[in-house]
């Protein structure tokens, strides 16, 4: 069920950051976040959410917020039970409510996840996306990850896909489109440091 949030009576101050791979998204929630002297929700999210699914931090770091590589919807027709349920569907349900338990705690900012939607009835709750270039993002990816067997445009095309369809899935809505989000930024012809610039003013 739906856990339904009343927005006159949330007052706490939320920034979720949805971001496209090697765009800068989890720096520019993490920068964000120390600017404004508020918790950042990226590792250790996926900490909490170990502790209480008794997970393997390796797997939610990977099946918490990505389609398998096998594809969609192959993937979320395996490893279901007789009644339809699969481990990923019970990761979801631990990260939402992990994820609505740390937004009710207060203001913080949280990396991916879904928490977009996942705290979409908060009032005071800004929603952002964050995009680049493929240039600039392969450029990126290249700096802080090095050289792969695969070229960088193909992991990111890979990893953006497998992101894409593990969020339509969940949420039924697409990954990226302009009306899911408040503001959507372009960290790579604003900078890292407008970006953090633009959402500081903003909270």
């Amino acid at each position: 069920m739906e856990r339904m949030v009343n927005r006159e009576t949330v007052k706490n101050r939320i920034i979720t950051v949805s971001r496209e791979f090697g765009s800068g998204g989890r720096t520019i929630g993490k920068e964000t976040a120390q600017k404004l002297g508020v918790p950042c929700y990226d590792q250790e999210l996926i900490e909490a959410i170990a502790k209480e699914s008794g997970f393997a931090r390796e797997y939610i770091a990977e099946r918490g917020e990505y389609a398998s590589s096998k594809g969609w919807p192959a993937s979320a027709l395996s490893d279901r039970d007789f009644y339809g349920h699969s481990n990923q569907d019970y990761l979801w349900t631990v990260q939402r409510r992990v994820i609505l338990d740390l937004a009710a705690q207060g203001p913080c900012v949280i990396v991916g996840r879904c928490a977009d939607y996942i705290l979409r009835d908060y009032a005071d709750c800004l929603t952002v996306f964050i995009h680049s270039a493929p240039d600039k993002r392969a450029e990126r990816i290249v700096k802080q990850y090095g050289e792969g067997s695969d070229a960088p445009e193909k992991r990111l095309k890979d990893k953006d896909k497998r992101r894409a369809a593990y969020y339509q899935f969940y949420t039924d809505r697409k990954w990226g489109e302009a009306r899911n989000y408040h503001i959507s930024l372009d960290s790579g012809m604003l900078g890292i440091e407008s970006c953090v610039r633009v959402l500081e003013g903003l909270f």
